[in-house]
């Protein structure tokens, strides 16, 4: 028999996200390890690893909101360690998201209950606990250089820089095209 079902979700559980990257990762893996015939360790789960995570991953940022907003937003809810701001992995410009780091597990627990789905600079903030900041997972993973989701998003988000990257290739092009179209009329009528 089980006990009772509780209705509020435990903040320390990884996000869909999270859980779906492990298990792209597992997977990947297995596929490595079947052709040799050590036995490894087994894989740690995504829960265990983020028991102890002092690390936050905050989305949803403007590309306009700066280090200091965020500290001082972020250091309410305790000491920050460290604080990486996202870029754009050619032009080093901000891409709307961050990494805080505190110092306890318990003031990350605190952030994500406090200060998560609050507003900064006109945006719903989104946190999430992050098993912790490695070098390079500071830029955008985006073909562009920014983040994914601004490369197909289709309406106009002045916070998050305008129309998604696609789309302003594709205007791009279209007055690309016009140009030439024009100039080749221009070079006939002479």
């Amino acid at each position: 028999m089980r006990g009772p079902r509780t209705t509020v979700e435990r903040l320390d559980q990884p996000s869909a996200y999270f859980l779906n990257r492990s298990n792209k990762r597992r997977r990947i893996d297995k596929e490595h390890r079947e052709g040799e015939d050590n036995s490894s360790s087994p894989e740690e789960d995504p829960v265990v690893k983020l028991q102890n995570a002092t690390t936050l991953y905050v989305g949803n940022l403007s590309f306009y909101t700066t280090e200091e907003q965020v500290y001082e937003l972020f250091s309410k809810c305790g000491e920050i360690k460290r604080l990486v701001m996202g870029l754009d992995r050619y032009t080093k410009t901000p891409c709307g998201f961050c990494f805080v780091e505190y110092y306890t597990h318990q003031d990350a627990l605190d952030c994500m209950k406090y200060i998560g789905g609050t507003k900064l600079d006109e945006r719903i903030i989104r946190t999430d606990l992050d098993p912790g900041f490695t070098e390079g997972r500071q830029y955008g993973r985006g073909k562009s250089g920014g983040q994914v989701r601004d490369e197909y998003r289709e309406d106009y988000d002045e916070g998050r820089g305008g129309l998604g990257r696609q789309i302003q290739l594709q205007r791009m092009r279209e007055r690309e095209r016009e140009a030439r179209e024009f100039d080749d009329n221009y070079a006939r009528l002479r």
